[in-house]
């Protein structure tokens, strides 16, 4: 992954705190990121931002990016209704290490309600210093197109 472009950020009100830990990992690390939203911990729903998130990759806007919500199961099950789009849930580096070497993910779902900071770390470590390995695995995200 290219780190020329932001990252994009999305999240609901239960992956909000969590959010807000992520975008201080960022700017840590000096990556640069746009925030889809949301943007406090009022009741809202993932779907919203998920979609927003999914077209700023699919648009160009954003190299790849962290959704995150309660559980990480919907934000992910919305992000990856965009044929752009390999959301990988995530809750230990070892899942992020393969998400990206052989699925080449191009965005990080975290259960923010389920995870630790400390983790959360590890996994973003793991997410953005691993490449795709490529060769076979090329021909097998080819096929999870459906409009090919």
């Amino acid at each position: 992954m290219t780190k020329a472009l932001p990252i994009g950020l999305a999240s609901d009100h239960a992956g909000f705190a969590m959010k807000q830990y992520v975008k201080q990992y960022l700017q840590g690390a000096g990556l640069t990121f746009t925030d889809y939203g949301c943007y406090n911990e009022e009741s809202c729903d993932y779907p919203d931002f998920a979609h927003k998130l999914a077209e700023g990759i699919e648009n160009g806007e954003c190299n790849c990016g962290i959704g995150i919500c309660g559980s990480g199961e919907g934000i992910s099950m919305t992000l990856n209704k965009h044929q752009g789009i390999r959301a990988a849930l995530v809750w230990q580096p070892e899942i992020a290490h393969m998400a990206r070497l052989h699925n080449d993910a191009n965005i990080l779902v975290l259960p923010g309600r389920y995870m630790s900071e400390e983790t959360a770390k590890a996994c973003l470590d793991e997410f953005f210093n691993t490449s795709f390995e490529g060769g076979r695995h090329v021909r097998r995200i080819e096929k999870m197109r459906l409009d090919r």
